[in-house]
């Protein structure tokens, strides 16, 4: 992996660029700009109301800008024609904090829908599939015959996570992935995620407010603070950047059992 100070605009397979969000009188993203590069996770972080999911929803096109540009692959997200759009949108998968799992469809036909409506394959070719999704996202095989409503917490997002990999995509947008898990839980999901990168050459825009998962896996990390990014950078560029919520954050009680605990794996790397 390139490091990130050899790293220019033309290697980054998303560019976000003059962002501005609003609602009404209320900005929430103003003139924002970064850069995602193939291959990386990066983890986005930032204070309450600093607009982490509105521009996880800005990217994958689930909300208009007032105003800037993405880019995506190469191609202007927001000026793309529907076709281009719907081709686009293939090529990336998206899990949401809630998980978004239809409740009145098993495991198996969540996963099943987006492979029927978008690649055209048969119920039973896409069940198959989805099958094979399922044990890729650790679930036993018998959880595809479940409905959601009778999965834990931990099962909801893998599910989620094995339909947002459905159609094999190039990119995977995290929302608070580990949110709502307990810390084995956690651990274990942030270890799935790691390994997918890896073994499936994913590129990874995870918004999180965990800081285990900072530390486990992320390669860059950005702060969005004051409508903007004030920092993208690794880890240790990021703990050093001069702002009063970077270091609460990262230097608090939890951000140094974070930091101790993350040691230990990035000396035997």
């Amino acid at each position: 992996m390139v490091a990130p100070s050899a790293r220019s605009g033309s290697d980054a397979i998303i560019q976000v660029r003059n962002l501005t969000n609003q609602f009404g009188a209320h900005v929430v993203h103003k003139n924002l700009n970064l850069d995602v590069y193939r291959g990386e996770i990066l983890g986005v972080v930032g204070g309450s109301g600093t607009g982490k999911s509105v521009l996880l929803r800005s990217i994958v096109g689930l909300q208009k800008p007032a105003q800037g540009t993405v880019h995506i692959f190469g191609q202007d997200a927001l000026a793309a024609s529907p076709d281009q759009r719907s081709a686009m949108e293939r090529r990336f998968g998206v899990l949401f904090q809630s998980g978004a799992l239809f409740s009145s469809l098993t495991v198996t036909e969540n996963i099943a829908m987006p492979l029927m409506e978008h690649a055209g394959m048969s119920r039973p070719e896409a069940e198959h599939l989805a099958g094979l999704k399922i044990a890729l996202a650790g679930l036993r095989a018998e959880a595809g015959q479940q409905y959601p409503a009778s999965l834990s917490g931990g099962m909801v997002k893998r599910a989620a996570l094995a339909r947002a990999l459905a159609l094999d995509p190039e990119i995977l947008f995290l929302d608070e992935p580990t949110a709502g898990l307990d810390p084995i839980g956690a651990g274990a999901f942030d270890q799935l995620i790691l390994t997918l990168r890896d073994a499936l050459g994913l590129t990874v825009f995870l918004v999180t407010h965990d800081l285990d998962t900072l530390y486990t896996i992320c390669d860059r990390v950005a702060v969005l603070s004051d409508k903007k990014v004030l920092v993208a950078d690794t880890l240790q560029v990021v703990e050093a950047a001069d702002d009063a919520w970077v270091h609460d954050y990262f230097h608090g009680p939890r951000g140094r059992a974070a930091q101790k605990a993350a040691k230990p794996a990035q000396e035997s790397k």
